[in-house]
């Protein structure tokens, strides 16, 4: 099997350096709509400028480079434990490289592995084979302060008066978007998930995060949800970075999985401005990125 260990280091420096273009346009959109001088419009040109500085001189977004996901769809006797040999290579090189900070904390010790290596779960990995003979891998680099926010729901919610239907997940997600306030680091993302077990819910929640801000649900019903949820979420004032303003959130994507008769589970991952997202694509010797 090709090794892809430096094909694989690139896309980690782009995801942490290189703010993908569907999200600088969202900021910059959301800078046109706060009023000049206020709080929130310094909070986003500082991020906007902190935008061009990182792409400018290969150094990460943010200083919390977060936990790395991903996701790999790869074609039939492609090798995974090859492949994640490769990654969790890339991974440590990419720490030396200082794209990534050391996040891998050994939980029970308290001690930092200093490469972002740690057990089977960090960096977190998902295979999937697929059919064609075309390898994608999509990284996502999720950090502390806006995982930390993210929320679970068991409808119904007797505090929220929220049913198990489309107005009770509304009201739940609105319910996250309100207790993160700006501590999630403002303007966020969602990803919510209606549906699955808690775990199945949880990872559909960050999965559906690889969709494009601009793209539109293929069902109707969570489409409109989606733009509901991005409406009334802008009109809690909380504002970017918690400073008040008319931009809380840029994206809502949703997703819905079954459940069994006895659960019905709200999953929010939300994802702060920083929204680094990068997908590499393999077919042959050709390797791209976007």
């Amino acid at each position: 099997m090709v090794d892809l260990s430096a094909a694989l280091l690139e896309l980690i420096r782009l995801t942490s350096t290189d703010l993908p273009a569907d999200v600088e346009a969202a900021l910059r959109g959301a800078q046109s709509r706060e009023r000049p001088g206020s709080a929130a419009a310094g909070a986003l040109d500082s991020i906007l400028e902190n935008v061009s500085l990182a792409r400018e001189k290969s150094s990460p977004i943010c200083q919390d480079t977060g936990t790395p996901l991903f996701y790999v769809r790869h074609p039939a006797g492609w090798s995974t434990r090859q492949l994640r040999q490769q990654i969790r290579q890339a991974v440590a090189e990419a720490t030396k490289k200082a794209y990534l900070r050391p996040n891998a904390v050994d939980s029970l010790s308290g001690k930092n592995s200093g490469n972002n290596l740690g057990d089977e779960a960090f960096p977190t990995l998902h295979f999937e084979e697929i059919d064609g003979d075309e390898l994608t891998v999509d990284l996502i680099l999720k950090g502390g302060g806006c995982e930390n926010v993210g929320a679970q729901y068991s409808l119904p919610d007797d505090r929220l008066n929220a049913g198990r239907d489309m107005e009770g997940v509304r009201r739940a997600v609105l319910d996250a978007v309100h207790r993160a306030q700006g501590q999630g680091c403002a303007p966020g993302i969602l990803g919510v998930a209606i549906g699955g077990d808690r775990g199945s819910s949880f990872a559909a929640s960050k999965e559906v995060l690889l969709r494009p801000l601009d793209d539109v649900n293929a069902d109707p019903e969570l489409a409109g949800l989606e733009t509901q949820l991005l409406e009334q979420g802008n009109q809690l004032g909380i504002g970017p970075m918690g400073f008040g303003g008319e931009t809380t959130l840029l994206g809502v994507k949703a997703t819905d999985l079954h459940r069994l008769p006895a659960s019905f589970f709200v999953s929010i991952s939300y994802m702060c401005w920083a929204y680094r997202r990068r997908r590499m694509t393999v077919r042959g010797d050709e390797v791209g990125y976007a």
